[in-house]
């Protein structure tokens, strides 16, 4: 299988990840491509945070679909998902 690319997001590629069992994939740096949103597509925070969140890391398209990381401080990321 190959790895998905997610398009329009090339400059916010962080690596590839790998977990036991199944195929590597891409991984994005979820901040980045929020930030790509709001710059190259002249949308508020607030909707690229929207977009974002139901059409780029909200979308399954099957075996290869790439990774969103949120890279922050390993507390702030705990609150974050506990506030989910």
């Amino acid at each position: 299988m190959t790895a998905m690319i997610a398009d329009g997001f090339d400059n916010a590629i962080i690596g590839i990840a790998e977990r036991c069992g199944d195929d590597k994939v891409l991984a994005y740096d979820a901040a980045k491509c929020i930030e790509i949103l709001v710059e190259e597509h002249d949308m508020t925070h607030e909707d690229a945070v929207e977009y974002f969140s139901f059409n780029v890391s909200g979308a399954y398209v099957g075996k290869g679909t790439p990774i969103f990381v949120w890279t922050q401080h390993p507390i702030d990321a705990l609150e974050r998902i506990s506030e989910d």
